[in-house]
């Protein structure tokens, strides 16, 4: 086991290595669509791509997610097929938002064997996500 500040510093230096082995520019957080974001997640079980819907406004995010949802056979057929849709997701703190996401489980921020295929997952991963999501932009943000 590992304590809190171990397992701290372990995950800082995971994300400090995977910028230096992978360093880009990613559009994270730069959609220029409020709310709307793409995000990496990696803990003792899994590692995620995501694409977060979390707008307070519910018509404003079924309609996002309804944009996303007509154009999910593209997206599962060309860019990303394991790609999960879920209009409704519950974060840790009961909040609820929309999220489309590619899980890697058997792998653990923990257990540094597992960094080097976590860190290749995440970034073929997001080239994915961030073609498809450039190539339907204008149609997202209309």
């Amino acid at each position: 086991m590992f304590s809190r500040e171990e397992s701290k510093a372990l995950r800082k230096e995971f994300w400090i290595s995977f910028g230096k082995s992978f360093p880009r520019k990613w559009i994270l957080y730069n959609t220029k669509i409020k709310n709307f974001s793409f995000k990496f997640y990696f803990d003792k079980k899994k590692a995620m791509v995501m694409l977060d819907i979390e707008d307070q406004d519910l018509e404003k995010r079924i309609t996002y997610y309804e944009k996303m949802e007509s154009l999910k056979s593209v997206l599962i057929e060309h860019y990303l097929p394991e790609a999960i849709y879920e209009d409704i997701y519950f974060l840790d703190n009961g909040k609820e938002i929309s999220r489309i996401y590619v899980l890697k489980e058997g792998v653990s921020i923990h257990n540094k064997n597992t960094w080097q295929e976590t860190m290749v997952f995440l970034n073929e991963t997001m080239q994915k996500f961030e073609e498809f999501y450039l190539d339907f932009e204008d149609f997202i943000k209309s």
